[in-house]
Formats: structure tokens, sequence, C-alpha cells
């Protein structure tokens, strides 16, 4: 058997992730590949430190992409801030929640569980009377922007409401970087990780974090070594961090971070408050053609991701065959539900290069045609 070249259909992604890639980042990534310790490639590394500290809006030294995707980011941030016998207290309302609690306990860790409606805010008043339950817990954890459902939650109050208990916090922020605000030295989140292949509009398979000097305290202090050796932060660093040499840790991947740099340079020629509007816009536009459909959200208003639109499928409407018809008719991915949600909802991505107009009015114009055939 001989096995040709693989030739991808070129499909317009509006699911949850990953995001459509701009001609710019795959021309990026197409460029000659370096050795990962070259002076060139490392200059490269320090300027998308830089520029990931612009887009999480921090000074945090600590801050670089994973060499993986975001599931490593999160796995870095408990990896790295959690030990044997710590009581975590995780705020879960979707999938993403879970993986948290799972993660926690497999450090060792104790989670204590804060649980709201799939579809809801996590609520601030909850979190402080497990706080107040638990006067012993260590670290508050929660997902600022849940790819499960699209909604939203108040990360400031959450974060404020955890350090005044005197935890620190670890927030997934995968959906919500350059696409909705997150600010995170004015909210004073001490540990947070994404994904590259969301709003920043990259292919997926690196995973960007930051650290503030509280949650690298507790790392420096650890009373055992982190579980995991590729993510033990006191070991990546010295590849990441510091001045001049660097100390060889992995072969980073060296063609995937040129992709990640030049999305954030799009970011950056953009400005991150116009990316944020921008993806608001879409939002209220596809809103408005879906609401002519008789389609409604699954969130709140006040509590929806502009960049993730989580709707109900109309009653009797075939959810697979639906999706299965928009992919091979219209080359149109958009997303299906997850765990209680599957079969009830569509999640509609309108993800960095993909939220536009032009994909807004193809997403509702394709919706209709099938819907109506």
């Amino acid at each position: 058997m001989t096995i040709a070249s693989f030739m991808p259909p070129n499909r317009t992604l509006m699911g949850p992730g990953p995001s459509d890639v701009s001609e710019r980042v795959l021309s990026a990534m197409a460029r000659p590949t370096l050795g990962h310790l070259d002076p060139a490639f490392v200059g490269m590394m320090d300027e998308v430190k830089l520029l990931l500290q612009m887009a999480f809006q921090t000074k945090n030294e600590l801050t670089f992409a994973v060499s993986a995707p975001g599931s490593a980011g999160m796995e870095c941030c408990f990896a790295n801030l959690v030990e044997c016998g710590d009581k975590v207290i995780i705020c879960q309302n979707g999938v993403f929640g879970g993986r948290m609690k799972e993660n926690v306990e497999r450090m060792g860790g104790t989670a204590i569980m804060v649980m709201d409606d799939w579809g809801t805010a996590v609520d601030p008043q909850k979190l402080e009377e497990a706080l107040v339950a638990h006067p012993d817990a260590a670290l508050v954890a929660f997902v600022h922007a849940e790819t499960s459902t699209g909604a939203q939650s108040d990360a400031k109050t959450l974060v404020e409401l955890a350090h005044s208990h005197g935890c620190l916090t670890i927030v997934d922020a995968v959906t919500s970087l350059a696409g909705s605000p997150l600010k995170v030295d004015e909210w004073g989140i001490d540990a947070i990780y994404s994904g590259s292949q969301k709003c920043l509009s990259a292919p997926p398979g690196l995973s960007p974090v930051s650290f503030n000097q509280r949650a690298a305290e507790k790392i420096r202090n650890r009373g055992s070594r982190v579980q995991s050796w590729f993510l033990d932060l006191n070991l990546v660093m010295g590849y990441w961090g510091g001045e001049g040499k660097r100390a060889y840790h992995h072969t980073a991947p060296v063609n995937c971070l040129y992709g990640l740099h030049e999305s954030l340079v799009i970011v950056q020629e953009e400005g991150l408050e116009n990316s944020w509007a921008r993806h608001q816009k879409n939002h209220l536009a596809l809103r408005a053609g879906l609401q002519e459909m008789g389609i409604g959200f699954l969130v709140p208003e006040q509590d929806r991701l502009p960049q993730l639109n989580t709707v109900y499928i109309p009653d009797g409407v075939d959810d697979a065959l639906v999706r299965t018809r928009l992919l091979n008719e219209f080359d149109l991915e958009i997303g299906a539900g997850l765990g209680a949600l599957a079969g009830k909802v569509w999640r509609i991505g309108l993800m960095g290069h993909a939220s536009n107009q032009k994909n807004v009015d193809y997403c509702l114009k394709s919706l209709q045609a099938v819907l109506d055939s």
C-alpha cells in the first residue's frame, strides 16, 4: 500500500476550538527550522514571553508557553502548586472544573467542590461559604471561560475572595485569552493557563501560562519535588528564563512557536482591547441572526462569552445530522454539547481569526439551509 501526502480539506472552523489559522501564521510556521538553543531562536523565545505578558496583561517574569496543549498548562499549574495533603477549593460549572478536581486528587490533594449549574457563572457567595467552612484551604481554582457551556465567571471577584482568606488562585483562561477582558495583574491572579488554538488562532500544541511572585514563592518552597519532571518549573525556567545561556531541558516545538509568535504579533497590531471589542461585535451579529431563526442561548446574556456561543438545538432537530451536513456540504464545523448537554446544544465559536462578519453570515446562511431542507 502506498500512502500519499495528506491534503486536508479547507474548513471554516466555528466550533469550540481549534479556530481558523491565518495564512500569516501558517506561513510563519513554514520558515526554516532552527535548533532549540540557537541564539536566534532564543531571541524569539524572549519576544514570545513579552508578547504573552501583553496578552495576559501582566508583568510576571514567569510567563511562557508550555510545549504541549492547554491541558498540559492546566497540569503544569496544579503539579507545581499542589502538594500532597493540600486542600483546594474548586468551583465547577462545566466539564473543565471536573478536570481540575482530577488534577488535585492525582497530586495527593483534597478537592473541595463548589458546584453551580452548567450554563451559569460561578456564584461568589458559594465560594465565600466554602472558604469560611474550610479555613485551612491553600488554593482556589476556577474556570474563567467555561468552554463546555460558554459561561464567563467574574474572575476579579473570585480572586479577591480567595485572597481575603489567604488562598492562592489557579485560573483556566483557555477560551478567554485575547477574546474577552482578562487582566492578570489588575485582578491579582496567581497562576493562569490558556491554549494557543482558541482566540490566539495559532495551531493547537502550546499552552501559555503565567505565575506571579506569590505562586513562584510557593513553588520554590515546596516540601516535596514536583511529581512531573517535564512540567517542573524549577527545571523548565532554566530553558525559558534568565539572561544569556539557556539550560537544555527539552526540544521545543520550534515551528509551532514561530506560529504562536506570529499570532501574538497580530494581536499586538490589532490592539488587545480592539480584539475584545471585535469578538463582542461579531457575537452580537450572530446572536441577532440566531434569534431571527428562533434559536435561543443556554447562558444568560450577562454571563455569555462572545467567542463561544452555546445555543439550544430546536425541537425535533437531529443534532449529529445537522453537524454532519454542515461539515460535508458547507465545510463548516460547529461543536456538539458535552456531558449532560450532549444532544441538547450546539457550541458555535467566534474565536480569533474566525471572528469576522463573513463567518457570521456564512454560519447563519448554512445553518438555515440545513434546517430548511
